[in-house]
């Protein structure tokens, strides 16, 4: 097969929702990524094989919203494009399905990415109205549509807002997170300690200049509004639980992620056609895993990526070790403490891994060494493309070395891949 190789991803500022982007579209604010990447590397009315982009809070009406921001993005209106959706794998998904179609030949360059607001959002009417409202539309006579209409009641215009919670639980993201580390046996200070690194790691990466040419300014905003320079482990000791109010809470909104508005995308191109655009080759797309466990059932929410891992590791004949930098999706500080606990526990690693020994531990100061979603923001659909062109320029400045990718997401499922140079 060829080789797919990451040339370049653009983003926008990640920023709390309902502040500097409130009354931006979701088009918009992908629009946006895209068309600063078509024009940082010069694909102005060039026709690429494929486009996918996707979002987890998107209306129904707005199915072809991939195809719509190619068209407002300069490229070629010969460039397809398609939606894609993996909860907050959306973007590493998208990115990896582009990849993959470049190593089978399919196409020689594509672009992968990944937007979300919890702005513009798609609010709906309960089903029962909708129901009602299919019959009046079906009716045959004007009379029988006003019987039909006449059965609406104020029960059925009760507006559903998206909630981001687990349909078959009922519990939030953050209370799936509370039953993981209460499990693992995670501190509060052992996840305020990892969100504090978060902060410094970024705040350092900003301080070098690494995010700004990573990131094009939209409405006036210019970097990630979440950062924290000044943040200590006593401000973090201070805030109080967000999602456990017994007594018994550890997650805060220091050592969880914000609810974040923002776009990326990445262009990915073979090696052939890099090179006759006159673009970087900063990291080699090597392979990328999916897995799910079954959290209805009491297995963690936010493990999946464990077994994803472990699966990406042995088909590419790789240990926990050979890497040189981890990106750890940081959903939440527990969360990645939990991950990383239970590639070091037996009896975890027996049972769903089917491994009689461990993985091991990582070297934790190759742990998202510019910064986590923590300090940087979380938009859904979004965080993996930030994270394949954060990595793919860590990898290049070191002009060798190999990178893993490992993000957790809603409906217990989790995307992983490898970046080499």
């Amino acid at each position: 097969m060829k080789d797919a190789y990451i040339c370049g991803g653009l983003r926008t500022p990640f920023v709390k929702s309902m502040t500097a982007y409130k009354n931006v579209t979701t088009q918009e604010l992908m629009t946006h990524s895209l068309k600063a990447l078509v024009e940082k590397y010069n694909l102005v009315d060039q026709s690429m094989g494929d486009v996918a982009l996707g979002g987890v809070i998107n209306a129904s009406n707005e199915w072809g919203v991939a195809r719509e921001c190619v068209l407002g993005s300069g490229l070629h209106p010969w460039t397809p494009a398609y939606f894609v959706q993996r909860a907050c794998g959306t973007g590493l998904e998208s990115v990896s399905q582009i990849a993959s179609k470049i190593k089978l030949g399919q196409m020689d360059w594509g672009i992968g990415g990944g937007f979300d607001t919890n702005t513009d959002l798609p609010i709906l009417f309960p089903r029962s109205f909708s129901r009602k409202m299919v019959d009046a539309n079906s009716a045959k006579s004007t009379s029988e549509k006003i019987m039909a209409l006449l059965k609406i009641r104020p029960s059925d215009l009760k507006p559903v807002f998206p909630a981001v919670k687990e349909p078959r639980t009922g519990k939030s993201m953050g209370d799936h997170t509370e039953l993981m580390v209460k499990q693992w046996g995670i501190s509060r200070l052992e996840q305020d300690q990892l969100a504090l690194e978060s902060h410094q790691k970024a705040a350092a990466a900003y301080r070098e200049g690494f995010h700004s040419d990573l990131i094009v300014p939209f409405k006036g905003v210019t970097k990630d509004l979440f950062l924290r320079e000044d943040t200590t482990l006593e401000k973090l000791g201070r805030l109080k639980p967000a999602f456990d109010f017994s007594g018994q809470g550890t997650l805060t909104a220091g050592n969880s992620t914000p609810l974040t508005d923002g776009s990326s995308a990445v262009l990915v191109a073979s090696e052939q056609k890099a090179r006759e655009r006159g673009l970087p080759l900063l990291a080699r797309f090597v392979d990328c895993e999916v897995a799910a466990v079954n959290y209805v059932q009491g297995e963690g929410l936010l493990m999946a990526p464990t077994i994803a891992v472990h699966r990406l590791l042995k088909r590419n004949h790789l240990k926990l070790q050979d890497f040189d930098f981890y990106e750890i999706h940081e959903a939440f500080a527990g969360q990645v403490l939990c991950t990383l606990k239970a590639w070091t526990d037996k009896n975890y690693c027996e049972k769903y891994l089917g491994e009689s020994r461990p993985l091991g531990e990582i070297d934790r100061s190759k742990l998202n060494v510019k910064g986590g979603s923590l300090a940087l923001g979380h938009p859904f659909g979004a965080t993996g493309g930030r994270i394949v062109a954060s990595l793919a320029k860590t990898l290049h400045a070191k002009g060798q070395g190999r990178g893993l990718i490992s993000i957790c997401t809603a409906g217990g499922m989790g995307v992983t891949a490898i970046l080499e140079i």
